[in-house]
Parts: C-alpha cells; structure tokens; sequence
C-alpha cells in the first residue's frame, strides 16, 4: 500500500479568459510540492471527464518559451475543457520530466551542442522521463472523477494513470504547431519516446495570442469581427537571393 498522502488546503474561483475556474491547492507528505487541479463545471462523481494531466513547464508556461510545445497545449487544454463546459487540467510540479528547472536548463545547454533531449536528460543523470502520476491519480480520486478522456500526446500517461487506478476511456489528441525552434523536440518525443505526434510542414514562430473556440490569432478574429471576411495567411519558401522563385533569379508569379 502506497504511503503517499495529499491534502487539499484551499480552493478559490478563478475567472481566466477560457472560463471561470476553481483552483484546488493540494499538499502531500513526500515531495513538498504544491500541486494544483483547475476544475470548472460539475465533475464529482462524472464519468468520461475530459482531462489534462499537465507537468510544470515554467519556461514555456511562464516565458512563453518556443523550445516546447508545453504552454501551448496548456492553453489548448483549458479552452477545449471550456468549450466541453466541464473538466479538469491538473499542474503537477514536475519541471523538466521530473528532473527539476537547474537541471532543465543544463539540459537545454546540452541540447545546444547536439544532443537530444532524452540524450540530455540521461548525460546530466537522469532517465529520459522521471515523472510520476500517483498524485494526479490521487486529485482525481479526490475531486471524485470516475473516468477520464484524457488530452494527451503521450501513452505512457495512459500508462501511468491506469497503473493508480484511473479509468481511461479515450485518448484525445492535443499538438500545437510545429516550429523551426520545436521541430526536434517533438521529433524526439515521436521517435524516442513513443508519442503519438503528427509532424508536418513547420508553422510560422512568434507567440500567438489564442481567443475563442477556434483558437485564431487575435489579429484574425478582429478581422473577422470588422470586415465580415475570413482571414488567410500566406506562407511561402524563400530562396537565398531573397526571391520568391521556383529557379533561382527566377521568381514566381502569385496572384
């Protein structure tokens, strides 16, 4: 029998831009650690909830980091479960697949020189995923879910949840965009680790402020909202010369 315990302390109304929120604030008698369940609509005793099970990415949930696709899917997560009208995103304080911020941003050193990122984790000591999920099986249990539909890339939190006695019912995809600063991260977690990605054609960089069920950028929803008129976006190979050209110095008509 586990000796893991956890305790709720406090919960509070959140009110975000996806929906209004309830913030649970959970301690526990092995690691320290705060970690979280953000809860909207009735989900004690439901069956079928739609859940995140999201670890603590403070680069890229915080700093908007382009290295991962973690604050990306976070966002993703919460306006999906809003758009269901219930769920859970749990946050577990597992920096860097459980290795910790320190160790994280050494990581990120060693990825600069070559190396991938379960290389990385494995050079610096550590295996190429440390987390585990007897916590959030605890939450769950606590908040009183009876089964999950979990939005998840990854079947090893299939894996994970089921070894502590979740329920999972379905398996629903959650990518954001590839880019040129992710592609291989995500590459790694496809080949290396098993998540079920489906990487294609690089999507522009730069942060993208999401709003409304559709996820559009802001600039695309206000477009939308002023001209009555869809908005595209044009994405297109450059040559070196700096042409837009099937054959160099030749350039390519458009209309």
């Amino acid at each position: 029998m586990s000796l893991l315990r956890i305790e709720r302390e406090v919960c509070a109304r959140i009110p975000t831009p996806e929906a209004e929120f309830q913030l649970f604030y959970y301690r526990n008698n092995q690691d320290g650690k705060e970690h979280l369940a953000l809860v909207t609509g009735d989900v004690s005793a439901k069956r079928d909830v739609l859940v995140r099970v999201h670890s603590e990415c403070f680069t890229g949930d915080v700093i908007g980091s382009l290295r991962c696709d973690c604050g990306g899917q976070l966002y993703m997560a919460m306006q999906r479960i809003a758009n269901e009208g219930r769920g859970v995103v749990l946050y577990l304080r597992q920096e860097g697949r459980g290795i910790g911020l320190p160790d994280k941003l050494r990581a990120y050193n060693l990825q600069d020189r070559g190396h991938d990122t379960v290389d990385a984790n494995l050079l610096l000591g550590h295996e190429a995923d440390e987390r585990d999920y007897e916590i959030a099986s605890l939450i769950l249990q606590d908040i009183g879910v009876q089964s999950v539909r979990l939005l998840t890339n990854n079947p090893s939190k299939i894996e994970g949840l089921q070894s502590f006695g979740i329920e999972v019912t379905a398996r629903e995809p959650l990518q954001s965009n590839v880019t040129i600063e992710n592609k291989s991260y995500l590459a790694t977690k496809a080949n290396r680790m098993g998540h079920l990605l489906e990487l294609g054609t690089e999507a522009s960089i730069g942060p993208v402020s999401l709003n409304g069920a559709a996820g559009l950028p802001q600039r695309a929803l206000e477009h939308r909202e002023r001209t009555g008129n869809p908005f595209v976006t044009l994405t297109y190979a450059q040559s070196l010369d700096g042409s837009i050209a099937r054959i160099p110095g030749k350039p390519m008509g458009m209309s």
